[in-house]
């Protein structure tokens, strides 16, 4: 769970919005059942109590805070109720649509753009499996000879080479010692020792960071770099 954790984190997930959800999935989640991807929504104005939407190798789950975020509304789908799954770009995010064989239709609005996509991609990828499952082949048992001459035969590894995707990311960092100080608003906490800290304590002091970029306190490059930072100790 912490390496998905990781992965969804790099996409610019609020850590304390990812941890609340996680911990409540933890006792909802069946055997051998594993969390592909978590998207949250991302309000232009109010953001206080988020939906989400959680796609695994079994199902889609729409969680939906209640009671003022003292409760959480869970409703499922599994791979085989879905009918097609859609997203559509706007200004301020995206909306991802799913319809299921029995013609409803549910929608999660103002998702980051690049969650959205995640979602998609994980979904298309869960559907083709329905559609194109992959065969085990039959191997079937050699007839039973009194004698058997065994003759060494050299067998090669075969290794397969995965392709993988290189993301870069362009963000202007702003050094601080081009300003000769250190604005403590910016950085309330001292990143020395981060070694020494709990996984807790590092999902809180990335939130913090967060709620400064989030307010305009630091610059996206800082965030990014911080992020980094803590993130390799997690």
């Amino acid at each position: 769970m912490l390496d998905n954790l990781k992965k969804i984190l790099n996409e610019d997930q609020d850590p304390k919005a990812i941890e609340k959800i996680t911990a409540k999935l933890d006792n909802l989640l069946m055997s051998n059942e594993e969390v592909g991807y978590i998207a949250v929504q991302k309000k232009p104005a109010v953001n206080m109590f988020p939906d989400s939407i959680v796609v695994t190798n079994k199902r889609i789950i729409l969680c939906k805070p209640k009671n003022l975020g003292l409760s959480m509304e869970f409703i499922d789908y599994d791979w085989d109720d879905i009918e097609a799954s859609f997203v559509k770009e706007g200004i301020l995010g995206a909306d991802f649509t799913f319809t299921t064989k029995s013609d409803l239709t549910h929608t999660v609005d103002y998702l980051p753009k690049n969650q959205a996509r995640k979602l998609y991609t994980f979904s298309k990828e869960q559907l083709d499996l329905l559609k194109n499952p992959q065969v085990t082949p039959v191997v079937q048992e050699q007839p039973k000879v009194e004698e058997v001459i065994e003759t060494p035969i050299a067998t090669a590894e075969i290794v397969e080479e995965v392709a993988t995707e290189e993301v870069t990311d362009f963000a202007e960092i702003i050094p601080v010692a081009q300003s000769g100080y250190r604005d403590e608003k910016q950085f309330p906490d001292d990143r020395s020792g981060l070694a020494e800290l709990s996984q807790d304590e590092l999902f809180e002091k990335l939130s913090n960071y967060k709620k400064l970029l989030d307010n305009g306190l630091i610059l996206q490059g800082e965030y990014d770099a911080l992020k980094k930072e803590i993130l390799s100790y997690m």
